[in-house]
């Protein structure tokens, strides 16, 4: 069973997941919060597989929140997924960084938050080609100031191809196929480049992609 907590200062946008949510097998809403301190606190005692955590909220926001969430030892199994509008894209990165495993916008079709939820659950990052890799091409230009990882020159030629490819929003089987490698090869340079770049998962290594000039906003690859 995927536990979910909802975080969201509207009673209407969380009444709207949870009946999506509790509607589908093998998913349960455990709680919601209508702050961000709320959800931190219940983030930590509930221990949900994913929260889904709105952008802003009363008092503390939603992406301080999810900081406090992930550098808590006891919220290592817990996934944030934050919820954002395309208004709100100069946040997106910030999230990223701050641990966030990737994000939704709320107007996103009901079979797309269904498989979000599933997919954060099982620990893999939100990346699809049609919403995360064109928002952060979008906020690539607010993080120019940010001085790049500096593992990015300890990266072999092959490790530069597949830092690329997930910077793109391919999954591992996907890079295979382009590269032409197994998907365990490939696995294990993503590994790599994670440790070398300091990333916590792939969403952190689209990021350092986009801020290290791997990849540019518009650039198709």
């Amino acid at each position: 069973m995927i536990r979910v907590l909802l975080a969201d200062d509207q009673a209407l946008v969380r009444g709207g997941f949870r009946a999506l949510l509790d509607a589908e097998d093998g998913v349960s809403v455990v709680g919601e919060a209508a702050t961000g301190d709320d959800a931190v606190r219940l983030a930590l005692e509930l221990l949900p597989d994913v929260v889904l955590m709105d952008v802003r909220m009363p008092g503390l926001d939603g992406l301080a929140a999810t900081r406090r969430i992930v550098a808590d030892p006891r919220a290592g199994g817990v996934h944030v997924v934050v919820v954002t509008t395309f208004e709100l894209d100069e946040y997106v990165a910030e999230a990223i960084r701050g641990g966030a495993t990737g994000f939704l916008v709320k107007d996103t079709e009901p079979a797309d938050l269904l498989r979000a939820v599933r997919v954060a659950a099982a620990g893999d990052a939100l990346l699809s080609p049609g919403v995360t890799r064109r928002l952060l091409a979008r906020v690539a230009a607010a993080t120019q100031d940010v001085a790049p990882p500096a593992g990015l020159a300890e990266l072999t030629a092959r490790e530069h191809e597949v830092l690329v490819e997930v910077a793109g929003g391919l999954s591992n089987a996907e890079i295979a196929g382009r590269l032409f490698l197994s998907e365990s090869t490939v696995k294990t340079h993503v590994s790599r480049v994670m440790a070398k770049l300091a990333a916590r998962d792939r969403a952190q290594l689209v990021v350092a992609a986009y801020e290290g000039g791997v990849v540019r906003p518009g650039w198709s690859g």
